[in-house]
């Protein structure tokens, strides 16, 4: 025992040391460098947007009417290309329909990988229109709908994607700015961790990093080289063949390619038969093809290690003659998007706790946002317990009780097991849509805390959901992460069995009123409960009321059970402030649970698990009504927090809002319907009991 510990104080100290030390920092400095390159926007056809930046940041380098972008340095002969492929494959807007939503197709050649085009799915996309780059995202089946599409066991291709922009109509798509043929792309930021960079085509953006990180190297010798960003890779080349005729006359080419399963630097006798005839025409004598080892080749998330990318440098270097290894060299930031630039209380609000991860049982950031954003009247009463719960209660003691309650936590995972290897395995923490996750970017909270105890403010390990290897049916019975270290290094980083993962995630405004991002179950709930605080007058609460923020909602209420214990049996009625999953997306039948976004927050009157009584739904439209707020009545699947309290006697109605792609890491909502939900909370805490 002694021995062991002594060996984890050891490593752990080791660990500090190797992660403060000036070689870790210049790593993690190469590594963001590089994937710098791997966030452009350079879809095939599209490749201005990236050649724009990088000619503003970069000296003597032109770009032709191709779009390649070059630089030539060295005079004489023997004449040599350096070149390598700056786009990437993306898709394109194929149709708009009537009721607003676009519809995707490859351009070109999509990359073989089997699930690059389901990695597209229920996730945030960039749309990127003559105006600048909108967010959007690709709907997904309801996660509490599963039973509905058990059935839908096929991989998701192009035509199977339907991308929501927040619109209601083809006309609101024209009048942001999207039109037929713009490039779509998965909206990432750039992603890198340990000595790993990862994303789309990371492999040949390092490549194209090596060309720029080239033509700023001493040359030893004569000749003339010409260093190439290509266009249009996609379509076998046919930016560098465009290129060569205008360069021509050319004595050899070294093209820096793909990334591959296996390394390659070898000799070629030419690279297809399209633009074979063109280096003849040019009259190449020479080819030599340079490719880094990659994993998972073709996959969104891509990755190739710092050494990897260090050594296609150094052989390239060894190849032109080069008399030292360059530095890389940052590229230009093209991931910008349009936002709506006013803002509201909801929004300013609502993007604080959307961008927070807080998993079932790991709800300490979020806690810490509701406590912070409590009225000064709210926080001098607030209670909590040792699971975690936050609730206020005000109003007359002798009467009983109206409980409201928001739950603060959403799905994601926890560490099961860790490998040698440093494979992490995961198991589920509530309803996740598993096939959204698989081979997406990947969050650790370092935060081992559970309940009360869990950390307000969290460190995140960066890392990357891994696909499975041979993929026959969409969904995966669980997924694995990988964060780039072994066993023994992740736990000297602190990272034990029981952490919690998620993904990551931005808030965004779409259209004129909507707004994305994951977990908006239930951040939206609580960010009503608590703009509804916010706004109440406790003075004028004659009645006993609670206004409960809950923990460990998705894995079993466990959070409302303890508050059902303790208020139950003096509680009058619940209110569940929680979604309303909504079959208003292109995807499901309308046949139940059809609550349209933008019109109003919903009674949600029947849940899988119970109903309201029709004199307490009555009850609850005649004070909607009398406060003349717009809303919805409704079924739908799924059970919220009220359900605890039903068991005690009290009447469980949800005040909900009606929401998209439920589950899914790209949920939807309207920011009308919020506004709405804000007032409905307040009418129904004054009325009379």
């Amino acid at each position: 025992m002694e021995v062991r510990m002594f060996f984890r104080i050891f490593i752990c100290f080791s660990m500090f040391v190797l992660l403060s030390s000036p070689q870790a920092n210049a790593q993690s400095s190469e590594v963001d460098t590089l994937a710098s390159w791997v966030g452009l926007n350079a879809p095939t056809g599209h490749e201005h947007l990236a050649t724009g930046p990088l000619m503003d940041q970069m000296n003597g380098w032109s770009v032709d009417r191709h779009a390649n972008m070059s630089k030539t340095t060295g005079t004489g002969s023997p004449h040599r290309v350096v070149a390598c492929g700056l786009d990437a494959a993306s898709f394109a807007v194929t149709q708009i329909t009537e009721d607003g939503f676009l519809r995707l197709h490859h351009i070109g050649r999509a990359p073989l990988h089997p699930l690059w085009s389901q990695s597209h799915e229920g996730q945030q996309l960039r749309i990127l229109t003559r105006k600048g780059s909108l967010v959007g995202v690709s709907a997904i089946s309801n996660g509490h709908f599963g039973n509905l599409h058990q059935d839908e066991k096929a991989l998701i291709r192009a035509d199977d994607l339907w991308i929501d922009v927040g619109a209601t109509s083809a006309q609101e798509v024209a009048d942001m700015g999207i039109a037929l043929l713009d490039p779509v792309v998965r909206h990432i930021p750039p992603w890198s961790y340990s000595d790993e960079i990862a994303g789309p085509s990371a492999g040949a953006r390092v490549g194209c990093a090596a060309v720029v990180a080239g033509a700023e190297a001493e040359i030893i010798g004569q000749g003339t080289t010409t260093w190439l960003l290509s266009a249009q890779s996609v379509f076998n080349w046919g930016g560098l063949s465009s290129a060569i005729v205008a360069l021509a006359p050319i004595d050899e080419l070294i093209l820096l390619d793909k990334g591959q399963s296996q390394r390659r630097n070898e000799q070629a006798s030419g690279i297809n038969r399209n633009i074979d005839k063109i280096l003849k025409y040019a009259g190449v004598t020479k080819i030599q093809i340079l490719a880094p080892k990659v994993t998972e080749p073709g996959a969104l998330m891509e990755r190739i290690k710092l050494d990897e990318a260090n050594d296609l440098l150094k052989n390239l270097m060894s190849l032109i003659g080069g008399s030292s290894i360059p530095p890389w060299i940052k590229a230009a930031d093209t991931a910008d998007v349009l936002n709506p630039k006013e803002l509201n209380k909801i929004v300013t609000l609502l993007d604080q706790l959307a961008e927070t991860s807080a998993v079932y049982g790991h709800e300490g950031p979020i806690r810490a946002i509701v406590q912070n954003q409590l009225p000064p009247w709210a926080k001098k009463i607030a209670q909590s317990d040792d699971l975690g719960n936050i609730w206020i209660d005000v109003g007359p003691k002798q009467t009983k009780a109206t409980v409201f309650i928001a739950h603060m936590d959403e799905v994601g995972f926890e560490i099961e097991a860790i490998e040698e290897t440093g494979v992490v395995h995961l198991k589920r923490l509530g309803g996740v849509v598993m096939s959204a996750w698989e081979g997406q970017p990947a969050l650790m909270q370092l935060d081992a805390g559970k309940g009360a105890q869990s950390a307000a403010t969290v460190q995140q390990l960066k890392g990357v959901y891994l696909n499975r290897a041979h993929p026959l049916e969409k969904r995966p019975d669980h997924v694995d992460a990988w964060f780039g270290m072994d066993g023994t290094t992740l736990e000297a980083a602190g990272v034990t069995v029981g952490m919690a993962m998620t993904g990551y995630k931005e808030g965004h405004r779409m259209g004129r009123y909507r707004y994305s991002s994951r977990g908006l179950d239930d951040r939206v709930g609580t960010t009503a409960l608590l703009t509804a605080l916010q706004e109440i007058d406790p003075n004028k609460l004659k009645h006993r009321v609670i206004f409960a923020f809950s923990v460990r909602e998705e894995g079993g209420l466990d959070g409302a059970t303890a508050l059902a214990d303790r208020y139950g049996s003096i509680t009058k009625r619940v209110y569940s402030i929680d979604t309303f999953v909504s079959s208003d997306t292109p995807l499901e039948s309308p046949h139940f649970a059809y609550a349209p976004l933008g019109e109003g927050p919903v009674l949600r009157s029947i849940e899988s698990s119970g109903m309201v009584r029709p004199d307490e739904l009555d009850r609850n439209r005649m004070i909607a009504k009398n406060a003349h707020i717009k809303f919805q009545v409704g079924l739908t699947q799924g059970g919220t927090d009220g359900t605890a309290f039903s068991y005690w006697g009290a009447p469980n109605a949800g005040l909900s809002w009606p929401g998209r792609y439920s589950h899914g890491p790209a949920e939807l909502a309207d920011l009308r319907d919020i506004t709405e939900l804000v007032k409905l909370i307040r009418a129904m805490a004054i009325a009379q009991p």
